[in-house]
C-alpha cells in the first residue's frame, strides 16, 4: 500500500485528527488523538505499519465521492455478483461546531457497509500498529468487539461479525445480500477506559450525526456563489477538515513525509500550523467559508506567536496546541512512500529566521480589521512590535518562504513581506493606537521599497528575481502585485510574468517554485511543479485583466484534482502524479483565492486590500 498513488486517497477528519482511505477501501493513515500524534495506521509509508481494509473478496471496480456537503466518504464497489457501498467517517461528536470538545472528542473511525445490489462476499483486515508501526498490540475479546492495547493508548474495535486474530491482525469474512448492512467502529481511548463496543444503533446514530454536522456547517458557513462554486466550497470544507477544533489552528497537510520527489529526501512533516499560511488562509476562509473560522485561526496564531521569547525572531510555525519546540527526528523503521526515505516527524524549520512572517501576521490582522474591533492591549502591543521588528530586521538575510536549508540570503519575498508588515501597520495605526510610529514605519517602508526596486529587479533578466542581485527566478515574485506593492499592470510585473512563462512553466503548463538548476535550498534532488504557484499566476493574470489566460491557468491546475476534489502540494511534471503531503492546505487556499480573483476581474469588483 506504500506504493499506491497519492491521488488515490481521500481525507477523513473529526477536526482533531485525520485519516486517509485509498480507493480499495483501506485506511492507510490515521493519527489519534491529534493530527500530529503518532500514527496507528501508516501503511501509506510502509506496508508493515498498519491498516484497516474493507473490500469485496472478488475482483471489483470502485467509484468514490463525498456525501453532499460533508467530508464523509462513500465508496461503491461493483463486482460480478453485486454492489457494495462503504461509508467512512471520523465521528464529529454532538454539536461539533458549537463548542470545543477538547479531549472529550470521540476519536472514532466509523464504517458502514451495505449491499445495494445482488450478493457480495466481503473481507476485512484490521492491523493496528501504534507509534508509527513500532508497536504490535495485545488483543482482548469483549462483547461484540476486540480491544487492542499497546503503546500509550488502547483501541476498541466494534465488530458485528465473527473474527479471527493472528499475527497482530483482526480478520473477518462475511457475505451480504441486497439490503443487508453492518456498522463497524474503531475508537481510541486512554488505557483502561472505554472498553465497551459500540452497538449497531450507536454507530448508525454517530454516522448520521456526523453527516448532519458537516451539512449544518456547510449550510451556515458557506455562501460563495462565483465561478467554480462547488470547487471553492469543497476547498472550504477541506480547510475546515484540516483545522484543529480546540485551538483553531490549521495544519499545512494531514500527513508527514509524502515526498516531493519519488525516492528523494525532500520529505517533511506538515502536520503543524505555519504563520506564513496566515494571510493566504485568512482570505481563503473569508471567501469559501465564514469569518468565524478566519477569526479563530488568527486568534490561535497571535496567541501562539505572542508567547515567543522577547528579542528572538518570530517563530515561523507552531504545534496545533500552540507548542513551540517542533524538533525534527527520523523514523528509521519506516521505508517511506515508494521507498522515499527518510521519514521525518517534527520540522527543523521551526527554528529558522524567516522575516516574511511579520508581514503575513499583520496582513492577516488587516484582513480582519473590521471584525477585530477594539483590540486587546496586549495584542495591539504585539502587532505593533511586529512592525517594529520588520523595520529593524529587514536588511538581514534569512531562509525565505521556501525554508531553505542552505545559507541565508537576501530573499526578495522576505523583504516584500517586511514592507507588507509596515504598510498594513500604517493602515491600522489608529486601531493599534500606534499613530506615533507612523513616521518611522513609513520611512522604513520607503527604504524597503527602494531596495526591492533597485536590487530585486534584474534588468538583464527583465524580472524581479529570487534574491537581491541574483539572476535566479522565483515564483514568489508573483506576490508583488497580490500584496499591492505594485499593480499587476506595472511593466516590471508584466515582464516578471513573462519570465515566469518562459522559465518556470513545465510541459503541463504548471509553475515551478524556482528553477531546478538553482542551488538554493541545501537539499539534494528535484521536486514537482507547485500548485500554489500556479494559482498565484492565475491570480496575477486576472488582476492584469488577462482573464481568459487566468481561466486557462486555473482550469489547468484544477484538472489535476483527484476524483474526490483533493490536491497535494505538487504535480510530477513527467507523470502528472501528485507529490508531497496530502491533502495540502496551501493548494486549496490557492484554488479559492485564484477563483475569487477571477470572479473579481470578471465582475469588476474592487480588490480587497
Amino acid at each position: 500500500m506504500s506504493d499506491v498513488p497519492i491521488a488515490d486517497h481521500a481525507l477523513l477528519s473529526d477536526r482533531h485528527s485525520a485519516a486517509l482511505v485509498n480507493r480499495d477501501g483501506s485506511i492507510v493513515w490515521a493519527c489519534f488523538p491529534r493530527f500530529d500524534s503518532e500514527s496507528i495506521f501508516a501503511s501509506i509509508l510502509d506496508d508493515d505499519a498498519g491498516h484497516w481494509s474493507m473490500r469485496p473478496s472478488d475482483a471489483s471496480t470502485s467509484t468514490r465521492e463525498y456525501v453532499d456537503g460533508t467530508m464523509v466518504l462513500r465508496t461503491t464497489f461493483d463486482t460480478g455478483t453485486g454492489t457494495l457501498e462503504i461509508v467512512d467517517a471520523m465521528e464529529l461528536g454532538p454539536s461539533a461546531d458549537a463548542h470545543r470538545l477538547g479531549e472529550n472528542a470521540p476519536h472514532s473511525l466509523l464504517r458502514h457497509v451495505r449491499c445495494t445490489g445482488g450478493r457480495v462476499a466481503v473481507e476485512m483486515s484490521c492491523q493496528p500498529r501504534p507509534e508509527y508501526g513500532l508497536v504490535v498490540p495485545i488483543f482482548s475479546d469483549i462483547e461484540s468487539g476486540i480491544v487492542a492495547t499497546g503503546g500509550s493508548s488502547q483501541l476498541t474495535a466494534s465488530l458485528p461479525v465473527p473474527t479471527a486474530v493472528s499475527n497482530g491482525e483482526i480478520s473477518a469474512r462475511f457475505t451480504l445480500e441486497v439490503g443487508e448492512e453492518l456498522y463497524f467502529a474503531l475508537q481510541r481511548s486512554a488505557i483502561g477506559q472505554g472498553r465497551r463496543a459500540y452497538t449497531q444503533h450507536e454507530i448508525g446514530d454517530a454516522l448520521d450525526e456526523t453527516v448532519s454536522g458537516w451539512r449544518d456547517w456547510s449550510r451556515i458557513h458557506q455562501s460563495y456563489d462565483g465561478p467554480w462554486r462547488e470547487l471553492v466550497r469543497h476547498s472550504g470544507r477541506v480547510l475546515q477538515a484540516l483545522s484543529y477544533q480546540p485551538t483553531g489552528a490549521i495544519v499545512a497537510a494531514a500527513t508527514t513525509s509524502l515526498p516531493e520527489e519519488v525516492g528523494g529526501e525532500r520529505n517533511w512533516d506538515y502536520r503543524y500550523s505555519w504563520v506564513r499560511d496566515a494571510s493566504f488562509t485568512m482570505q481563503a476562509l473569508w471567501v469559501a467559508a465564514c469569518p468565524d473560522e478566519a477569526h479563530e485561526f488568527f486568534g490561535f496564531m497571535t496567541a501562539a506567536a505572542a508567547h515567543s521569547q522577547p528579542g528572538r525572531h518570530l517563530q515561523v510555525m507552531f504545534g496545533i496546541g500552540g507548542e513551540h519546540d517542533l524538533s525534527e527526528r527520523v523514523l528509521p523503521q519506516l521505508r517511506g512512500w515508494r521507498g522515499s526515505a527518510p521519514v521525518r516527524v517534527g520540522n527543523g524549520a521551526w527554528s529558522q529566521p524567516q522575516l516574511d512572517v511579520y508581514g503575513e501576521l499583520l496582513d492577516a490582522a488587516f484582513w480582519l480589521r473590521e471584525q477585530l474591533g477594539e483590540i486587546k492591549p496586549e495584542i495591539r502591543a504585539f502587532l505593533c512590535s511586529l512592525a517594529d521588528a520588520a523595520a529593524e530586521q529587514w536588511e538581514q538575510p534569512d531562509h525565505g518562504i521556501w525554508e531553505v536549508r542552505g545559507p541565508p540570503r537576501h530573499f526578495l519575498y522576505s523583504k516584500l513581506m517586511c514592507w507588507v508588515a509596515l504598510d498594513r501597520a500604517i493602515g491600522m495605526a489608529d486601531q493599534l493606537q500606534c499613530t506615533h510610529r507612523i513616521d518611522a514605519w513609513s520611512t522604513a517602508a520607503e527604504s524597503i521599497r527602494a531596495a526591492i526596486l533597485s536590487e530585486g529587479w534584474n534588468e538583464e533578466e527583465r524580472a524581479f528575481t529570487q534574491s537581491f542581485r541574483s539572476a535566479e527566478l522565483d515564483a514568489s515574485a508573483l506576490m508583488i502585485p497580490i500584496v499591492g506593492f505594485l499593480p499587476a499592470s506595472d511593466p516590471r510585473v508584466e515582464a516578471t510574468v513573462d519570465a515566469v512563462f518562459r522559465r518556470l512553466i513545465d510541459d503541463r503548463g504548471l509553475v515551478s517554485r524556482y528553477e531546478s538548476g538553482a542551488d538554493v535550498d541545501g537539499v539534494t534532488g528535484a521536486e514537482g511543479s507547485f500548485l500554489l504557484c500556479t494559482f498565484w499566476l492565475a491570480q496575477v493574470l486576472a488582476a492584469a485583466g488577462r482573464v481568459g489566460e487566468a481561466r486557462v491557468m486555473f482550469e489547468n491546475a484544477v484538472s489535476h484534482i483527484n476524483e474526490v476534489g483533493l490536491l497535494a502540494e505538487e504535480i510530477d511534471a513527467a507523470t502528472g502524479e501528485h507529490l508531497g503531503n496530502f491533502p495540502q492546505a496551501f493548494s486549496h487556499v490557492g484554488l479559492v483565492n485564484a477563483a475569487w480573483a477571477i470572479h473579481q476581474a470578471e465582475t469588476g469588483m474592487p480588490g480587497s486590500t
